[in-house]
């Protein structure tokens, strides 16, 4: 009961803190909801567990932002709070319960997930993590926002009520450091954890501060010290899954359209351990799609051309072409492009592999009527994890530069995850050898006037077990500027922007 009490208390503090102070909130129940669907990876039919629901404002954003095609049981401990839910009208696949103990009436219950907002206990967190462990399905995961202890806002709030003998504010975040939290989740038997620094959008910020601090904070989130300032961290976990467990896998096919017209090409360098599932992966998700997946191994030192071949042989839409020298990302796709006989092509890299369900996103744009969708990872609903800031900073001054230079609105035309039709294909004159051949996918159908569209997706980087990327700042940095100099010299002289590949591509 002690910890019941202390969930509800929980969850009072935050509504009433939703409801007189917090004027971010709309944007914020958003960019969570957005923040769960992308890390989560979700798919259609999983479950989800919210803890501590209060008025169910999060719960409708989160059912929506899934297109309401995932079972959410939100859970309050608040009999006010439940009479307020029953009178509601929810989408069908909400289920309102009211928990008078914890774990309570979902006793023997499990979920692919569980989210909660500012529910954390001060003093038992350890037995609110544990009991939440048993209500997760083997291979499930959790998402937890709890406020920042070390945002210097909080620290001189609570020192300045001690200076003038104010009354304290009702503490609302749990005391504890991230060393200790790591030690305790990963005791309690957790995998995957990552408690990260989230938000910069939060009062006492002014509101009239919205547009810059909602643009800012996804890179002051991944900005060496200045993170720590940020006003919330999200906890992250996975209940590990038995040996040789898979994930199941549903049909993400919506679109018609597609059906039997979608070539994948995929530049491949050294990617041996992430063809085999990145194939399953798209075949399980987009069967119904695919044309043909064009694997261009670049010369790669390991077994990754033998690897395709071998999946060549199960299925004959699977097409790897083998490289000669020299190598490059530019040179890969230029080959994959030409090569490509769909109606419509989608670029990506091997380690997409785990955002594959976000990539609907791209589908649903193009069906919308866009000529390509660009999967954004700088889009406020995307999630960045392990970004290298050098690269932060590097991505932005790039993107500053063509704003200034073509007078364009846009956030990530560099990201090698695009959808675009056969008529956008045909027009791409592909110059540069190396990674700089990203930009080019991206600005020139920009430059061109066609309907281009950018789809938030999230970005984390390698596992160790995916291999490392050849992307190299440094030698790639004076190549992107170089695809400015040309798309804008040729700009100012009225020279064609772009021409066939085929026809016109370099050796």
């Amino acid at each position: 009961m002690e910890l019941v009490e202390a969930l509800k208390d929980k969850e009072h503090l935050r509504n009433d803190y939703w409801e007189k102070r917090d004027h971010f909130l709309a944007l914020r129940l958003q960019w969570r909801a957005q923040i769960a669907r992308h890390l989560f990876h979700l798919l259609p039919g999983e479950s989800i567990l919210e803890i501590g629901c209060a008025t169910g404002q999060w719960t409708r954003v989160l059912s929506a932002e899934n297109r309401d095609s995932n079972p959410i049981c939100a859970t309050t401990f608040s009999p006010e709070f439940h009479t307020d839910l029953k009178s509601q009208n929810l989408p069908d696949n909400i289920e309102i319960c009211y928990l008078e103990s914890f774990p309570g009436d979902l006793q023997g219950r499990q979920f692919d997930t569980i989210v909660a907002w500012h529910v954390l206990p001060n003093e038992n967190y350890g037995q609110f993590l544990t009991t939440a462990k048993t209500l997760l399905k083997p291979g499930g995961q959790f998402l937890l926002f709890e406020p920042n202890p070390w945002n210097p806002y909080y620290r001189l709030r609570h020192l300045l009520s001690k200076l003038f003998f104010l009354k304290p504010r009702k503490q609302t975040q749990a005391s504890f450091d991230r060393f200790q939290m790591f030690s305790i989740l990963s005791e309690i038997g957790f995998t995957g954890i990552r408690i990260l620094p989230y938000d910069f959008l939060f009062p006492p910020i002014p509101k009239f501060l919205t547009w810059p601090m909602e643009n800012l904070s996804l890179i002051f989130e991944n900005t060496p010290f200045i993170r720590n300032f940020a006003g919330d961290l999200f906890l992250y976990g996975q209940k590990p899954p038995p040996e040789n467990w898979e994930r199941p896998l549903v049909s993400l096919t919506r679109h018609p359209q597609f059906s039997g017209k979608v070539s994948i090409v995929v530049p491949c360098h050294n990617e041996e351990a992430n063809i085999p599932s990145l194939v399953k992966n798209l075949k399980a998700f987009y069967n119904d799609y695919i044309h043909e997946i064009i694997l261009v191994d670049d010369n790669s030192r390991d077994r990754t051309a033998e690897i395709g071949e071998r999946l060549a042989e199960e299925d004959p839409r699977i097409k790897v072409i083998r490289r000669n020298m020299p190598n490059g990302v530019g040179r890969a796709l230029r080959d994959g492009i030409a090569t490509a006989t769909g109606d419509y092509l989608l670029l990506m890299d091997c380690d997409f592999q785990h955002i594959l369900p976000e990539i609907t996103g791209l589908f649903e744009a193009v069906a919308e009527g866009a000529d390509m969708a660009l999967g954004s990872r700088f889009s406020r609903q995307s999630i960045l994890l392990n970004y290298a800031f050098t690269k932060i900073l590097a991505n932005r001054g790039f993107h500053l530069l063509a704003r200034i230079l073509f007078n364009k609105s846009f956030r990530d035309v560099t990201n090698n995850l695009k959808l675009m039709t056969r008529q956008v294909a045909d027009q791409l004159w592909l110059e540069s050898d190396d990674f700089a051949a990203n930009a080019e996918t991206g600005l020139q159908p920009i430059l061109l006037g066609f309907d281009v569209r950018e789809v938030p997706i999230s970005w984390i980087n390698r596992s160790v077990d995916m291999g490392f990327s050849s992307f190299n700042l440094v030698k790639t940095g004076p190549n992107y500027l170089a695809v400015f100099w040309r798309l804008f010299s040729r700009r100012l002289r009225g020279k064609p922007i772009g021409l066939p590949v085929k026809a016109k591509a370099p050796k």
